[in-house]
């Protein structure tokens, strides 16, 4: 939610890019320059006062609340009561799986069995755990940042440890443009981290293609998932085996 000092700020950003100056804005107010430097200044005035101002500008004040949320910055990481309550519903974290995917609410239901009205209160709950900023015709903004995870040991990626591991990797990866490589070898650990630097990449790459893509009708598209993965690790049937 936008607070007052944020409005005021963005108010001033607007001012200086429409190059109206305080006088200016002063004489559409009805009030003295020093009493609009004032008001300003402290960055705290009435929601009345800020919408006069947006029409002095010529700004809808939706307009300007929905600039300082899209400022606003992104999250990277839920805490864990939010994703505690996300895995409390399977519904919720099918949505929420919908979301990242920047679904949108006409999709979900014509994939599930969701009603519009359950989907609605679904978008609803994700609005409210910080996921997404609901807008007018169930519309939504993603509020996670491109470099957004779920928590290592959190409860999502427990549930899909418990739930859905075996699922995923029970598939025999041999369609169009699936495949799973399984290498192992030493190598420094320098090295390492930077190995996993290019995976880093390559997910973000992948991410950034899902967004670009959304402008293809959904006939040329196909879902994928990408999972890459690496750690300090031996088959513990082999480890039983060391001397």
């Amino acid at each position: 939610m936008s607070t007052t000092a944020d409005l005021v700020l963005a108010l001033k950003k607007e001012l200086k890019s429409a190059q109206m100056t305080y006088a200016d804005l002063a004489r559409s107010l009805g009030m003295a320059e020093s009493s609009v430097k004032r008001m300003l200044a402290r960055g705290d005035m009435p929601l009345s006062r800020i919408d006069r101002i947006c029409r002095a500008l010529k700004l809808d004040f939706a307009e300007l609340a929905r600039r300082v949320a899209d400022a606003q910055p992104l999250v990277k990481e839920l805490t864990q009561q939010q994703e505690k309550a996300v895995v409390a519903d399977k519904k919720l974290l099918l949505c929420a799986i919908c979301v990242l995917s920047q679904w949108t609410l006409e999709q979900v239901i014509g994939h599930y069995r969701l009603s519009e009205a359950e989907c609605i209160k679904y978008f609803v709950q994700l609005d409210r755990l910080g996921i997404i900023e609901l807008r007018p015709l169930n519309r939504y903004r993603l509020k996670l940042a491109k470099t957004f995870r779920w928590r290592p040991h959190g409860a999502v990626m427990n549930y899909f440890r418990e739930n859905v591991l075996l699922d995923y990797f029970s598939g025999g990866f041999d369609g169009d443009a699936e495949g799973l490589l399984l290498v192992h070898g030493s190598v420094s650990r320098s090295l390492a981290a930077s190995f996993f630097e290019r995976m880093q990449r390559v997910a973000q790459d992948f991410a950034q293609q899902h967004q670009a893509d959304q402008k293809l009708a959904e006939k040329d598209r196909e879902g994928y998932t990408l999972l890459l993965a690496m750690r300090s690790w031996e088959f513990a049937v082999f480890t039983a085996l060391r001397r």
